[in-house]
């Protein structure tokens, strides 16, 4: 058997296909995992259209055995986590390997050496490519499927990475809610909240939905500053977010949560949309794209992907004022289920919340680092 060859993707188109191409041959038959359109699993890793890329640098290898694509990686120097928390620190993502420990740590060998070549010193991931994408390895959970904008991978994958002398950075959780039910203290809860603050939740405006955005970043940069790995969204990212997730939005599903007039929080639900890309195995645009519409159809299942309050309004009950309001909403339109994630592991005021909303812990994900 012939060595493992790690190669730079560089500008090759052919390689490139490749480098996008791996994680459908990879995963076709693995249980749970959700194929994006390739068209969007391109625009991740393109510089010209991802402006993640206007404050980071990145370089893709693949893993080559006997001539076959047996691995990938991306090395990437976000210039932003630096300036924000003065560290050398850099990351790996979009991460898959079939079960072979010499072609992983080649992979990451690689990317240790391009990291360390722009003056850093460790190597954290997976980030694809940022803490606000994808994040970590699924380390437990692997009996669900995946849930809009998480990752899925093998049972392996772990041991693969723990092989090349990675170890636990942080874990971030996913919890689900099954109630078909509101809990009566939550009711009760909530509705004290509402006398006691004044403190009332309205609906996205689409008619304004510019304007909407820019507010969701005011209070996404404001009420996650605190967070482990945080970096800020730039108006550029939350732009080209907002423009991918606005075909998803329906708008009683993204929730303000106002006292006087002035938003002091917020919550965003999406569709599980993964539930209809899993109609399209080979992620090709046509004809899949016909398949993935008409499972769309049938999505009874939500992903929360951000819930989050202003520093001095925490710990008051807005949070589960925000859920109260999506919760009812989402049942109105015929939602049954929802996943609400990612969480940190030590962020104990927004587990104990969720716990009581009637969340329960469901799935873990694993972010790695080593000194390179």
């Amino acid at each position: 058997m012939n060595d493992v060859e790690v190669v730079p993707v560089a500008s090759s188109t052919s390689a490139l296909s490749d480098f996008v191409a791996l994680p459908y041959r990879l995963h076709r038959s693995l249980p749970g995992w959700t194929p994006l359109l390739r068209r969007d699993a391109h625009a991740l890793v393109d510089p010209r259209k991802n402006p993640f890329y206007l404050h980071a640098e990145r370089e893709l290898f693949l893993a080559r055995r006997d001539g076959r694509t047996v691995g990938r990686i991306a090395a990437i120097h976000d210039r932003l986590h630096q300036e924000t928390h003065r560290d050398q620190t850099g990351f790996f993502g979009f991460f898959e390997c079939e079960d072979d420990r010499t072609a992983a740590a080649a992979l990451f060998d690689a990317a240790a050496v391009w990291l360390r070549d722009r003056g850093l010193a460790q190597q954290r991931g997976p980030l694809s490519p940022s803490i606000n994408d994808e994040v970590g390895v699924l380390v437990d959970g692997f009996e669900t499927p995946s849930v809009l904008m998480m990752p899925h991978n093998p049972r392996y994958y772990p041991a693969l990475v723990e092989s090349a002398g990675f170890h636990k950075a942080k874990d971030v959780l996913a919890f689900q809610n099954t109630h078909t039910t509101l809990p009566e203290r939550l009711a009760a809860a909530t509705d004290l909240v509402r006398r006691r603050y004044g403190v009332s939740c309205r609906p996205i405006e689409m008619k304004r939905f510019g304007e909407e955005i820019g507010l969701v970043k005011r209070l996404f940069n404001a009420g996650w500053e605190r967070n482990w790995g945080y970096v800020p969204l730039t108006d550029r990212e939350v732009d080209y977010v907002a423009g991918q997730l606005k075909p998803l939005v329906v708008p009683e599903l993204v929730v303000f949560a106002e006292r006087e007039g002035e938003p002091i929080g917020f919550a965003a639900a999406v569709p599980d949309f993964n539930v209809a890309l899993r109609a399209n195995p080979s992620g090709r645009l046509f004809p899949g794209i016909l398949r993935v519409l008409w499972a769309a159809r049938r999505i009874t299942r939500l992903r929360v992907l951000l819930l989050g309050v202003l520093p001095e309004w925490r710990n008051k009950g807005v949070d589960a004022l925000l859920y109260r309001r999506i919760w009812e909403d989402g049942r109105r339109k015929g939602y049954d289920w929802a996943e609400a994630g990612w969480i940190l592991e030590d962020n104990l005021p927004m587990i104990n919340g969720l716990t009581r909303m009637g969340f329960a812990p469901y799935k873990t994900y694993r972010v790695y680092e080593r000194p390179i």
